[in-house]
């Protein structure tokens, strides 16, 4: 690879959870608009739930991030033949770290990237969104330290390291 071709790879990258309703979709969405082009983000869940959480939809539209055509989806279709190869994949939830993922052709780069389900509380509404707003700070906050990495010019194990370390961060 050229380092014209390197400098202007896009970079794949599917973030896991169980239900993919709320932390994989908020972290797809923020990704794809902070990535600017060089990332392409996708999210998928283990167990998807029937739709996207709605406070998740709300959330997004109100900090002006493109929600058009955003569903839940299994990660058996990136799994799949024709799927897009990975170059990442981020479990965003415990629950989905321990269990069995599929095999992702190309052996992509992996971590685990923990955080809070804001679905999982219960209670008023005010209490419900605080959840939401800080799962999507946080995750907001994990990749911009992503973007930040010089991704081209670290070896592979380093990388590793640096995404397993980003994902300690509170």
């Amino acid at each position: 690879m050229s380092d014209a071709d390197i400098k202007n790879k896009v970079y794949n990258v599917l973030f896991i959870c169980t239900g993919n309703s709320a932390r994989s979709i908020m972290a797809e969405v923020i990704l794809n608009h902070l990535g600017q082009g060089r990332f392409k983000a996708y999210s998928a869940g283990s167990h998807p739930r029937d739709a996207v959480h709605p406070m998740t939809l709300e959330l997004l539209a109100s900090q002006h991030y493109d929600i058009d055509g955003l569903r839940s989806k299994s990660w058996s279709e990136f799994a799949q033949a024709g799927a897009p190869a990975m170059d990442f994949i981020f479990t965003v939830c415990d629950q989905a770290a321990g269990e069995i993922c599929p095999v992702w052709p190309g052996q992509p780069i992996s971590a685990h990237w923990g955080f809070a389900d804001p679905v999982a509380v219960t209670g008023d509404r005010e209490k419900q969104l605080k959840a939401f707003t800080s799962a999507e700070f946080q995750i907001a906050n994990r990749i911009r330290l992503l973007l930040s990495l010089p991704i081209d010019k670290i070896d592979h194990l380093s990388l590793q390291a640096k995404l397993r370390e980003i994902g300690s961060i509170a």
